[in-house]
């Protein structure tokens, strides 16, 4: 699998951004780049490239000045994990070959079906985990906030059901995962 660490900090940064950019009293800041550095001890250089991409794919705008930074560009249910990944120019393969049928030999490797089903599957899981998603499920797994008011806790996030088809010959049926 090649989900390097840009991929995971970018969806733990904006994870971030999203439950540290409404105040208290329901209203919305910015939140600095440098906040979210040293809540989730990813280096500000680093996150700066990522913002850059996640600008430029418009899931964040910045605001400049005096109390300055970033919000989430969208509504938290618009913009999916899979979103977040793909901004940041991350690819999501389990196959050798990089989708080409050109891992054995110059040709198609024996499993190679099976790994580009993996790939379907996990793009759809991603796919259907938004930013609300994550923030719900991070305000019902944080007991208490601090002082200020700011998650300080690093990220945790727990995957959902989803529902997966189990087949058979004969017979599909829905489950729960």
């Amino acid at each position: 699998m090649r989900l390097t660490t840009k991929g995971r900090f970018a969806v733990t940064a904006m994870l971030d951004l999203a439950l540290n950019e409404v105040t208290e009293s329901g209203d919305s800041r910015p939140v600095t780049l440098a906040g979210i550095s040293e809540r989730q001890a990813i280096s500000l250089s680093y996150l700066e490239q990522l913002f850059s991409r996640l600008r430029r794919q418009g899931l964040v705008t910045s605001v400049r000045g005096p109390g300055g930074g970033y919000r989430v560009a969208k509504t938290h249910a618009e913009i999916s994990v899979s979103n977040i990944i793909t901004a940041v120019d991350e690819l999501i393969d389990a196959t050798q070959c990089g989708g080409q049928e050109n891992c054995h030999d110059a040709g198609r490797c024996m499993t190679h079906d099976l790994w580009a089903t993996l790939n379907n599957k996990i793009l759809d899981y991603l796919s259907g985990v938004t930013l609300a998603d994550m923030v719900e499920s991070q305000h019902r797994n944080n007991a208490g906030l601090s002082s200020n008011g700011l998650i300080s806790s690093k990220v945790h996030f727990s995957a959902r059901s989803v529902p997966t088809k189990t087949c058979t010959p004969s017979s599909c049926e829905e489950a729960t995962a």
